[in-house]
């Protein structure tokens, strides 16, 4: 008897300390969300490399100064804003801007969230919305075009920062790459053994908002996204209730792949079908 009391403490202290080490990862995980999401980067040569290529600066709404490139274009058929990914800054997305900004005859605008490139601040879930407001109010009136008439665009963490955007305040188009459903659904992927779901703070919901937006909308995903599944951006695809949607897939694309030439051409039809160009409605 006394042997078997023995091996029940020292099962129990086995299960102790397993319970100590998991609650343990979970008050760390919690601490270092931020820096599991965000991944800014200050470096670069900041002098742009392409031709009509502006600095833009304006001031969030909690005064955070924001800093985007400007990517004109004389006659345009859109005028796009474009929220990046979590990682590095803008300039590594200028070749792509200037892509976009050609192929679609469109004005571009990128912005570095608070804490990336030459912005201020430090970034977090409200402040990076703030901070596509902001850019989108500068966009509005350097393009002269009414804020509802952009057409919004995000890759991966961007992408939750446009659909909010969308779904409060409208679009003349949104254009999603690499989307997610929300983050948490993102991590789960990654750290299922976490209660991620409830433990999270940092949300961009975009499957809660995305109903909000019956604009049109072109999505596009690798089938092999290790990062952000791509079961993820289908079911937010589905969760669309626009009537003029379409969903690009990239087979065998990973989460950094280059998009293909076949995304591009449904990029320059989607953006021609939605032309500033025509009557707005």
């Amino acid at each position: 008897m006394s042997t078997m009391t023995s091996w029940i403490k020292k099962i129990r202290k086995l299960l102790l300390a397993i319970g100590c080490c998991y609650l343990g990862i979970m008050i760390m995980m919690t601490f270092l969300e931020k820096s599991l999401i965000f991944f800014p980067s200050r470096k670069g040569n900041w002098t742009p490399t392409h031709a009509d290529v502006e600095d833009a600066w304006f001031t969030a709404a909690d005064g955070v100064k924001i800093h985007g490139w400007y990517f004109d274009h004389p006659n345009p058929q859109a005028v796009i804003l474009f929220a990046h990914g979590n990682a590095g800054n803008l300039i590594g997305r200028a070749g792509t801007m200037d892509k976009i900004r050609h192929l679609a005859d469109a004005s571009v605008l990128i912005f570095d969230y608070r804490g990336y490139g030459q912005s201020d601040g430090k970034p977090d879930e409200p402040g990076i919305l703030a901070d596509a407001r902001a850019a989108r109010a500068w966009l509005s009136e350097r393009a002269g075009v009414p804020e509802s008439e952009i057409t919004l665009m995000g890759r991966s963490l961007g992408s939750g920062v446009v659909v909010d955007l969308a779904a409060r305040d409208g679009a003349r188009g949104l254009i999603l790459e690499s989307a997610f459903t929300s983050l948490p659904d993102t991590a789960a992927e990654h750290y299922s053994w976490l209660p991620v779901r409830w433990l999270m703070r940092t949300r961009l919901d975009s499957a809660a908002k995305i109903a909000s937006y019956d604009g049109p909308l072109l999505m596009s995903h690798g089938d092999a996204d290790r990062v952000v599944p791509y079961k993820l951006g289908q079911r937010l695809f589905e969760l669309a209730p626009s009537a003029q949607k379409e969903f690009v897939t990239i087979r065998g694309g990973d989460h950094n792949d280059p998009q293909p030439g076949e995304y591009y051409t449904a990029l320059a039809t989607f953006v021609a079908t939605n032309s500033l160009r025509s009557p707005i409605d």
